[in-house]
């Protein structure tokens, strides 16, 4: 296994990642990773560009993440945050960190002067060396966006709200009615997203979000394409354990498009290869096993072990099982 290919969120996605390079370095020392991010949670803030799952990704692979929330930077002050609410600016309910905010201001420097995101993501990652090459998704901003059922503060029944207001802010507890990807259209795969799913040896659909992360990525042109042609095999692990989402609030998400929240379910969104799905292989935590056989008769290849990330030792035995389910089929 030379090449491996991650279609990554923000805290699942990165913390797999980071089990997936400790395994290989014991078991293929020299193959590559690379790491495909969304950016429909993307945003501007108090004038700066937030990319929180680009950063996720970046800050966990490259040791400089906050382990207990999973987000943002350890040992962070907020005194810049306090001083824009007190001109009346910013987000009361997502206020960005000091050491946080120098890579928002660096990025968004560079954006106006001219770099695409990949460049910009590719200079940031100089310093933090994640191990893995990072990608956006897309040079293009998208942004995710929901619509509201009835009306709630300043908002209006059929306004649609950032993504990060209605997850960080409502914590998803507001009805919506769906969800829109503003931009999408115009986007266009990243330089190298393509080339990374069509000839990588493996791609993974790590236990992010299938919804509004995996999902947005796979709604940019061409990706889905890429991954249905790929040699690769593509081999997905589930974000729902016993019924219940691993972190967040992916059930919000998946009730919302009529998705049951179990294993099996997500599993049968993704869809087998064999049927236009994105998938070859699918592994599911031990408590679901007995979705197995439904999973066989959609024409997934599953198989049932522990998938709590409790450490890095069990993620890294998470990534070896996901590993093992793709190479034996």
């Amino acid at each position: 296994m030379k090449h491996v290919t991650v279609l990554a969120g923000g805290v699942g996605g990165a913390r797999f990642t980071r089990g997936l390079l400790a395994h290989l370095a014991v078991v293929a020392p020299k193959a590559t990773v690379t790491v495909i991010a969304n950016t429909g949670d993307d945003m501007w803030l108090d004038g700066l560009r937030i990319c929180p799952d680009l950063d996720t990704v970046m800050y966990t692979l490259g040791g400089g993440i906050n382990e207990e929330q999973g987000w943002g930077r350890p040992n962070e002050t907020r005194r810049a945050s306090a001083e824009i609410a007190a001109y009346g600016r910013g987000w009361s309910w997502f206020t960005l960190g000091d050491l946080d905010l120098a890579t928002h201001i660096v990025r968004t420097d560079l954006l106006r002067s001219g770099s695409t995101l990949s460049e910009v993501t590719e200079f940031l990652c100089r310093r933090w060396q994640p191990g893995a090459r990072l990608l956006p998704m897309s040079d293009q901003p998208v942004e995710t966006h929901v619509c509201l059922v009835e009306n709630i503060d300043n908002h209006a029944a059929g306004d649609y709200i950032h993504f990060e207001e209605w997850w960080v802010r409502y914590r998803a507890r507001v009805a919506v009615t769906g969800f829109l990807q503003r931009g999408l259209a115009a986007a266009v795969a990243a330089p190298g997203v393509l080339a990374a799913i069509t000839d990588a040896d493996l791609v993974v659909l790590p236990p992010s979000n299938p919804v509004v992360s995996v999902g947005t990525i796979l709604a940019v042109p061409g990706v889905r394409d890429a991954l249905r042609g790929t040699a690769a095999r593509v081999v997905g692990v589930s974000p729902i354990i016993g019924g219940a989402a691993v972190r967040g609030m992916a059930d919000a998400c998946l009730s919302t498009i009529g998705v049951a929240t179990s294993a099996v379910g997500v599993g049968l969104h993704y869809g087998s290869r064999r049927s236009g799905g994105v998938l070859d292989a699918w592994l599911i935590d031990e408590t679901d096993a007995a979705a197995l056989p439904a999973l066989a008769a959609a024409g997934i290849r599953s198989a049932a072990v522990p998938l709590w990330m409790t450490d890095l030792p069990t993620t890294t035995a998470m990534a070896a099982a996901a590993l093992r389910l793709a190479v034996e089929g």
